[in-house]
């Protein structure tokens, strides 16, 4: 004799369904588990055929992989992390940063994995290393990286990392990395404005632990030194308005004839030209000015910004597919250079 409880009944009516099982699938392709395995792993050691109906045994049943258990068994997180050095006021403020982790994310998109950014400083170093190391990532990303950002020094012998824009740190000199040719863009640029008639031609250049900024100077330097002309007017700003401010009034205090500037990124132009009204100038007629970067503040300006056009989104999905191929072991060149360009307005004149 047997005793129904209504208790029973209700909570027999109100459990949730089982969720698919790998052994589910099998069961309905008519397959063995470990065939279903290779499928969902995406093994080429399965034919097509049979690849054909597994597949639609996962479409009917609704089977989602359990990708924690994946991750154990291949030792995968399926997680990059997208490392920035800087203070989190310069990264939300500078349309560079947005544009790299644009690219970055876009083309993450159609991959299985999840970017995590991390904005870490030099005093945070060991805290970011512990993680990187921690089998919390399977590679890593890092952007405007300084010279003195030690704890990426080595690491790439442990973990797949990509750099956006070559080291400058010797200890790093075999890492991969994303990157235009700063020197040659910087003296295209400077060319361009000796190329208006400009003779007294300073630079606003970046900060010289970074490799934007030493070889945006050494672009500028070539440039005035193969036309004869002088390379003593150089000021160092930050890649903030506001060093570009100071060092155009530092700039002007040491010569007033200075009658061209080319600043090593826009919104170091943009700070500077409040400053040039200030002290009566007119852009282009008494200084013209070219920038670095192109991002929109360069068209807001008035006169609009002639600068140097570099692919900020496009150098974010080149460096994520870079690491994606480096995490799966596959060769790909240490270095990749992708191509800038001249955009001329009316900062530089006719």
């Amino acid at each position: 004799m047997s005793i129904d409880h209504p208790e029973d009944a209700a909570s027999e009516q109100t459990a949730a369904p089982q969720a698919p099982t790998l052994e589910m699938v099998a069961h309905e392709a008519g397959v063995s588990r470990a065939t279903v395995s290779r499928v969902v792993n995406g093994s080429t050691a399965v034919t097509p055929q049979v690849t054909a109906v597994v597949n639609a045994a996962i479409e009917k049943l609704s089977y989602v992989p359990n990708r924690a258990a994946r991750s154990l068994a291949s030792r995968r997180t399926n997680v990059i992390a997208l490392i920035v050095p800087e203070q989190t006021s310069t990264v939300f403020s500078d349309p560079f940063f947005a544009a790299v982790i644009q690219g970055v994310a876009v083309y993450l998109n159609d991959t299985d994995y999840t970017l995590n950014l991390l904005i870490a400083s030099e005093s945070s170093s060991d805290k970011t290393r512990r993680y990187l190391l921690g089998g919390n990532v399977d590679g890593a990303l890092v952007v405007s990286h300084h010279s003195g950002d030690h704890s990426y020094t080595r690491l790439g012998q442990k973990l797949p990392i990509v750099f956006g824009g070559r080291p400058l740190t010797p200890e790093l000199d075999d890492s991969y990395f994303v990157d235009v040719d700063n020197v040659a863009a910087a003296r295209a640029a400077t060319e361009h404005l000796i190329a208006r008639g400009r003779t007294r031609i300073a630079t606003v250049a970046g900060p010289q632990d970074m490799p934007p900024g030493v070889d945006r100077l050494r672009g500028w330097r070539e440039a005035l030194d193969a036309a004869g002309l002088a390379t003593d007017l150089v000021e160092i700003g930050g890649f903030s308005p506001t060093s570009g401010a100071d060092a155009m009034g530092r700039l002007l205090e040491r010569d007033p004839s200075i009658d061209a500037v080319f600043f090593a990124n826009d919104q170091m132009a943009a700070g500077a030209y409040p400053v040039l009204r200030e002290r009566g100038l007119s852009i282009p007629q008494d200084i013209a000015v070219a920038g670095f970067d192109d991002d929109p503040l360069g068209t807001a300006l008035s006169p609009t910004l002639t600068t140097v056009h570099q692919p900020s989104s496009e150098l974010g999905a080149g460096m994520a597919a870079a690491l994606v191929r480096l995490i799966a072991k596959e060769e790909i060149e240490r270095q990749t250079i992708m191509p800038t360009s001249l955009v001329i307005r009316e900062s530089s004149g006719a």
